[in-house]
């Protein structure tokens, strides 16, 4: 009789702290024992204890992904990578990422490492896989009870083991509402930034211009690629418009995996090119891809037009430099 009661209370204990403003006494019963103490094996091949080594007195925050995904997994941790990077060197010190596989039969550590660096993933980041009964054990206890990996969630959970404080939130939201919401796990941080002025709200604030491609592009896009910069997760999009014909972009921007599958050389081509990573389908309609190349080709005009009025002086300075 006994284990049955306590994994039933453990259930309503979780469901209680998942919900909003749970209260200390059933917070607490999240660290007494509820987050599995199971061996677990990092992205270096590395063997720690789950509770011991990555969430005890630590702030955390916990993404469930598995490798070969290919529809919105790549853009979660894509955008958690977006946090990694506003939480700047927090991370590792006083935050802690991790992400779980859903899929522990087949991501292996090696497979971890090179996803893990396919984001750029810093110290403090994270991967985690392990015997499948372990690993799902944890996964159920942070509330993933999917029997099918397409259904896992896409939600993150993020928790404070010393406070007892744990809450579910979303990295598709706004990046800066989740770093304060992140930050806030902190009761030290709570109090400081009570006392300051309010910070500006990042990139929520942006003027947005009348572009709709700009808005979709910095929401879907932007976590894996850059326009001029170089490449990111995925390639720059620079000059992709003229260089790619407008038919064949339209339909791998809406479902890059249809073109893959067609055995499409230049979809094939991209996939070598990026092996860690696939371009999900992001369910994006016909007229939100026209908006995006639009997008694509103003600022590829614009950036050329930057480095026109630059060159001249450019090959001056160069010149001189020589003699």
């Amino acid at each position: 009789m006994k284990p049955i009661l306590s994994a039933a209370v453990a259930a309503l204990a979780a469901a209680a702290v998942l919900a909003p403003a749970p209260s200390a006494a059933q917070s607490r019963l999240w660290s007494e024992g509820y987050v599995p103490n199971v061996p677990v094996v990092t992205q270096d091949g590395k063997t720690v204890r789950f509770y011991d080594d990555l969430i005890k007195g630590k702030i955390v925050i916990i993404s469930f992904i598995y490798t070969s995904c290919r529809d919105i997994c790549p853009l979660t941790t894509a955008r958690m990578a977006q946090v990694e990077e506003k939480l700047g060197d927090v991370v590792g010190r006083d935050i802690f990422i991790i992400s779980m596989t859903v899929d522990p039969e087949n991501d292996t550590p090696d497979k971890l490492k090179q996803y893990a660096e396919a984001f750029s993933a810093g110290p403090g980041w994270t991967f985690v896989t392990g015997k499948p009964e372990d690993v799902r054990a944890i996964n159920y206890k942070f509330g993933d009870r999917s029997g099918k990996l397409s259904e896992h969630r896409n939600e993150i959970v993020v928790g404070n083991d010393v406070t007892g404080q744990w809450q579910r939130d979303s990295v598709f939201g706004d990046l800066s509402r989740l770093v304060i919401a992140i930050r806030s796990m902190d009761p030290n941080w709570r109090d400081q930034a009570r006392a300051a002025p309010r910070p500006d709200a990042g990139d929520s604030n942006l003027l947005l211009s009348s572009q709709p491609g700009q808005v979709l592009f910095k929401k879907m896009c932007a976590p894996c690629h850059t326009i001029g910069v170089g490449d990111r997760v995925g390639p720059d999009l620079r000059g992709v418009a003229a260089r790619r014909d407008r038919a064949w972009l339209t339909s791998f921007i809406r479902n890059p995996s249809q073109l893959r599958a067609q055995r499409d050389p230049v979809a094939l081509a991209l996939a070598a090119k990026f092996p860690a990573v696939r371009m999900p389908a992001l369910g994006l309609a016909e007229a939100d891809a026209d908006d995006l190349i639009a997008y694509l080709q103003a600022e590829t005009s614009r950036l050329s037009a930057l480095r026109d009025d630059s060159s001249p002086q450019q090959e001056h300075q160069h010149h001189h430099h020589h003699h």
